[in-house]
């Protein structure tokens, strides 16, 4: 039965997203196309942060007759990410990986050599991060916390 509540509990949750999609597209006056709910719909059963390539390269793998320009992949990203809808990690020269925003919060750890994301909670870490806020005087909306390093697999590597 969980894992039928599971699915009930997920089915909401992107019909939900669906539906906040579809007005955002409305108030931007652009059309609601398959292309772009597959960009939604492959955001939300990720559980990777992809960069567009990546995103693109997934869509055209999952759906090879659907044709989904790279152009589509990179501007559906903008807006969703200026709409707050997805999140972004920069990696400079090699650009974005996104993930979507409707997840928990958390933070990451990010591999500096392969690019490999973790992500992580700590309510240690949540707690203090509070706690330094109100000693200097802030009141704390958000944050987001990435650690940059080496991972074992690349630790191991010569």
């Amino acid at each position: 039965m969980d894992s039928l509540t599971d699915f009930t509990k997920r089915s909401i949750e992107y019909a939900k997203l669906l539906t906040d999609f579809k007005q955002l597209l409305k108030a931007n006056s652009l059309k609601f196309t398959i292309q772009r709910e597959v960009i939604l719909e492959m955001l939300y059963n990720s559980d990777e942060h992809l960069t567009p390539e990546g995103l693109h390269h997934l869509i055209q793998e999952k759906h090879p007759d659907l044709n989904t320009g790279i152009a589509t992949v990179y501007r559906t990203l903008s807006l969703l990410e200026d709409s707050e809808m997805v999140t972004s990690l920069s990696f400079g020269a090699q650009g974005k990986k996104y993930e979507l925003g409707a997840k928990d919060h958390h933070d990451h750890i990010i591999c500096t050599k392969c690019g490999s994301i973790s992500e992580f909670v700590d309510e240690e870490i949540e707690l203090r991060q509070k706690k330094i806020a109100e000693e200097l005087g802030f009141i704390m909306q958000e944050h987001s916390m990435q650690i940059y390093g080496i991972c074992k697999i690349c630790q191991t590597k010569k």
